[in-house]
């Protein structure tokens, strides 16, 4: 437990009361194992306002409080306890360099949960006590502390907060992401792990660390590795053209829409696709390394540092579709009939057309009022108009 030495200030946060585990103090008493320095003692093991070291020769350990005078000599019994009276920076220490390991992206993305890089032991403990919860793209994540100062998570959509576990269908299992992120709440397959059609109605309860870095891993695949080289100022991207200039076979006709007229084509493939309601990623990506694209790249917190697969597989639609020559068609529209062609594309894009209820004829995009429209302005061959549609095979 604490002693009165570690208690927090008057303006301090209360830390809660941690027991140093037999885990975590045989951790230390390893590591000082492991660490031999250059005349044979070994290095110190730096906490969050002390350190700890052995003694030259055989006069046991040294506990160096910061502003105090060290106090050296100590048995391992007396090492022990007075780790304990400091558990919870005792623990954190634990956590993250013995439970998590690996100076990477998992150790990055799990001290960024609860601001291990920027808040002091004592502010993220008393956080920790309460629960702290981040977001990550459709994900809700809460992490807090036992009183052996472990991390515990639960993962869950967003729409989930606050709803008691038992109402959720609960997992443990990491690998078990891989079948919720495959069908969107419609039962639709999910081409796109990043868009915002996450289904809800689980949770992944009571994780360890390693656990719960793997749920987010499943569900956003790579989405932490890009974060963290984004962070490191390492993020490879690949614009367009140089992504492009790699397609072959059947995507290789993307190449040639490119016809001098300038990157326009390219604004139009990152305004349907990669806008932050049809994907959760910040796109990093533009025409190529000295040309800026001029739609918005997008809010997440996640970057996007290539166009995907999605975009690639649209971008050679779209590549035949621009490639045909246009025609000219004459038929009739009233104001209102324009309008409401208008109004159905735009509900359409923009994924409204489940939001019309089937009485507000008010709405272009109803669907009675769409059924008027075909059965007024469509002939027994389904032609706008009775204008048959010319094509470029004729």
């Amino acid at each position: 437990m604490a002693d009165d030495d570690s208690q927090p200030a008057a303006d301090e946060p209360a830390v809660p009361d941690i027991d140093l585990p037999s885990d975590a103090f045989d951790a230390v008493l390893d590591a000082l194992d492991e660490r031999g320095g250059a005349d044979g003692t070994p290095d110190p093991i730096r906490f969050e306002g002390f350190a700890v070291s052995v003694a030259d020769g055989d006069g046991g350990f040294v506990l160096d409080p910061a502003g105090e005078d060290a106090r050296t000599g100590l048995s391992e019994r007396e090492l022990h306890a007075a780790l304990d009276e400091r558990a919870p920076a005792v623990t954190d220490w634990y956590a993250f360099e013995r439970v998590v390991g690996e100076f990477g992206p998992r150790r990055a993305f799990l001290r960024w949960i609860e601001d291990a890089d920027g808040a002091t032991v004592a502010a993220r403990y008393a956080a920790l006590a309460e629960g702290i919860e981040r977001a990550w793209g459709q994900l809700a994540i809460a992490v807090t502390v036992t009183d052996r100062g472990e991390r515990r998570y639960d993962v869950r959509h967003e729409e989930d907060v606050g709803v008691p576990v038992d109402e959720l269908e609960v997992h443990a299992d990491p690998l078990d992401a891989r079948d919720i992120v495959t069908f969107d709440p419609k039962g639709r397959y999910r081409p796109l792990k990043t868009a915002p059609s996450l289904d809800d109605g689980w949770v992944f309860h009571d994780l360890g660390p390693r656990d719960a870095y793997e749920v987010v891993e499943t569900i956003y695949p790579a989405t932490v590795a890009n974060w963290h080289r984004e962070r490191e100022g390492e993020l490879d991207v690949s614009h367009w053209r140089e992504t492009m200039a790699r397609q072959s076979g059947i995507y290789g006709v993307i190449k040639t829409w490119d016809r001098g007229e300038g990157h326009e084509h390219v604004n139009w493939v990152a305004e349907a696709c990669c806008d932050d309601s049809q994907c959760l990623k910040r796109r990093e990506w533009e025409y190529d390394a000295d040309t800026e694209l001029d739609v918005d790249g997008g809010d997440g917190v996640f970057p996007c540092r290539e166009p995907c697969s999605v975009v690639v597989s649209a971008a050679r639609k779209w590549t035949r579709l621009e490639s045909e020559q246009p025609r000219t068609y004459e038929f009739e529209l009233t104001p209102s009939e324009k309008t409401q062609v208008e109004e159905i594309v735009d509900a359409v894009a923009d994924g409204r057309i489940d939001e019309i209820r089937e009485a507000d004829t008010k709405e272009g995009a109803n669907r009675y009022r769409a059924r008027f429209l075909r059965a007024n302005l469509f002939d027994d061959e389904g032609n706008l108009g009775g204008v048959p549609t010319d094509s470029d095979e004729e």
